[in-house]
């Protein structure tokens, strides 16, 4: 028996029901889906089972589902370049896995659910229409604004800060959009796992949207608008 790096709680994981590691760790369907493990209508049955079910190791889809836990974050970096290294690893980069599985699940329930009288209508196109948006807006900080402040750039910076200041409102605004079409992403009684992931998942990406845009707005963009303001 090997128990060497794996934690109390990695293997309490394995006798959980699929279903409920699905709803509880965001990001978890995308490896479910990967590896066709049922997470829905096949969900009550625990990990270990499924995995053996599939003739799949255990150990390697523990790990890979370890790595999708979220530790309490550490202290935001106060240097610019260090803060933007943060940002990018922290925010950028799970942004860009987060949106692609919280649009195919919400397909799928608007799909599956249709005659629901609760079902999220239009919830996949807001969510393509944030992925557009952010990613735009990300590559324009990471080829242009980012570059600039590593460079100590102030007085040229001032008018990209403005525009991603602008851009994060409209974030913000389809954020309320969001979180009024899934009624703050709450599952209605009796929502399947699926649901209830797509939900979790929501959830996880607002707070996760709204703490990148305050350390942007209000810890790294101050740093370089400072001798601005103190020249007025």
């Amino acid at each position: 028996m090997t128990t060497t790096l794996a934690s109390v709680d990695t293997l309490a994981r394995a006798h959980q029901p699929i279903g409920q590691i699905a709803v509880e760790l965001p990001g978890s369907t995308a490896v479910f889906r990967r590896l066709k493990l049922d997470f829905c209508c096949g969900g009550q049955i625990a990990l270990q089972q499924a995995c053996d079910n599939k003739g799949l190791a255990l150990d390697s889809v523990l790990a890979e589902l370890a790595r999708l836990d979220r530790p309490d974050s550490p202290a935001t970096p106060q240097g610019p370049a260090e803060m933007i290294d943060h940002i990018l690893t922290r925010y950028h980069d799970v942004h860009r896995e987060q949106l692609p599985e919280l649009i195919r699940m919400a397909r799928r329930v608007e799909a599956v659910h249709r005659e629901h009288p609760d079902v999220p209508t239009g919830l996949a196109d807001l969510l393509e229409a944030m992925q557009t948006e952010m990613l735009d807006h990300m590559a324009k900080e990471e080829n242009i604004l980012f570059p600039m402040l590593r460079a100590g750039g102030r007085g040229m910076a001032a008018h990209p800060i403005g525009v991603m200041r602008q851009e994060h409102t409209s974030h913000g605004n389809q954020l309320e959009q969001l979180m009024a079409l899934t009624h703050d992403a709450t599952p209605p009684a009796g929502a399947c796992n699926s649901w209830r992931a797509l939900y979790a998942g929501i959830h996880l990406f607002a707070d996760d949207l709204i703490a990148h845009i305050h350390i942007e707005n209000n810890q790294l963009f101050t740093q370089f608008e400072s001798e601005r303001s103190s020249c007025c």
